[in-house]
């Protein structure tokens, strides 16, 4: 037994008729470009988690207390 009640022969007749359709230089090109997305998906995902993990160090960074004081500057500059 096949998939879903497929069997083999009904899978490669199927195949056969999608190669005739398509021709094998337009399945390469779609299979290229299928593992170029699934490629760039994942590299996404990763910079995702990347910057997740960053935003979670500042955010437990920012309960911090700085100790500081503000200094004016005083300078003269012209007549206004």
């Amino acid at each position: 037994m096949g998939i879903g009640g497929i069997s083999i022969w009904q899978l490669l007749i199927i195949l056969v008729i999608v190669v005739l359709l398509f021709g094998t230089k337009k399945l390469r090109n779609m299979g290229g470009d299928l593992g170029s997305a699934i490629k760039n998906f994942r590299q996404s995902v990763k910079e995702g988690e990347a910057e997740g993990d960053e935003k979670k160090t500042l955010e437990e960074n920012s309960g911090h207390v700085y100790d500081a004081e503000a200094s004016e500057d005083k300078t003269k500059s012209g007549d206004r």
